[in-house]
């Protein structure tokens, strides 16, 4: 699929990491997929998920802030990208509470997404977060899907930029501009 530079052809694609802290190396993978990201496609890390409160629906009548932005950002995406961590064999609670502010959101069903994993052996979380994002009626890609080793190696984004990584998230950024083209 072939965009021209233009701003109604470049497709959106919001980035969520499910770690908040400041060495993240799956916020390093978002960003380095985004300086990856090839003509025609933006990648655009979501920085927001720190400020959004438990989710309650008694709240959802009068929407938080940070929930009212989440829900924009992800109303003018083409495309999701998750990339998180496994804590205690689950996702984090950051990713969780982030979904759960969607669950009942219209411009989140059949939304593509694509689900990067830094770490192969974190099986329970990456199950765990496709069966929700499947019981939230999104739209898995899974061959835009990743499981990188990437944890105890001490890459850096740069060191993921210059790796033999870059090539495998291109590819899947392609399949995930695919997977949102068929919408």
């Amino acid at each position: 699929m072939r965009h021209r530079r233009c701003r109604a052809c470049i497709v959106n694609v919001l980035a969520l990491c499910g770690s908040l802290r400041a060495a993240s190396l799956n916020a390093a993978l978002l960003r380095a997929t985004a300086r990856l990201a090839p003509d025609g496609l933006r990648v655009e890390i979501f920085s927001g998920l720190a400020e959004l409160p438990l989710f309650n629906p008694d709240l959802e009548a009068d929407m938080p802030a940070p929930a009212r932005r989440l829900q924009a950002a992800i109303t003018a995406c083409d495309a999701l990208l998750i990339a998180s961590p496994e804590y205690a064999h689950g996702v984090t609670a950051v990713i969780k509470n982030a979904l759960d502010w969607l669950v009942s959101f219209p411009p989140f069903v059949d939304k593509p997404v694509a689900i990067f994993n830094a770490s192969p052996r974190s099986v329970h979380a990456d199950t765990a977060l496709r069966e929700t994002l499947t019981t939230m009626s999104a739209r898995l890609v899974p061959d835009a899907c990743l499981a990188l080793p990437l944890r105890s190696t001490g890459i850096t984004e740069q060191g993921i930029l210059d790796s033999e990584h870059a090539v495998p998230i291109r590819r899947a950024l392609i399949l995930l501009v695919s997977g949102a083209a068929r919408t």
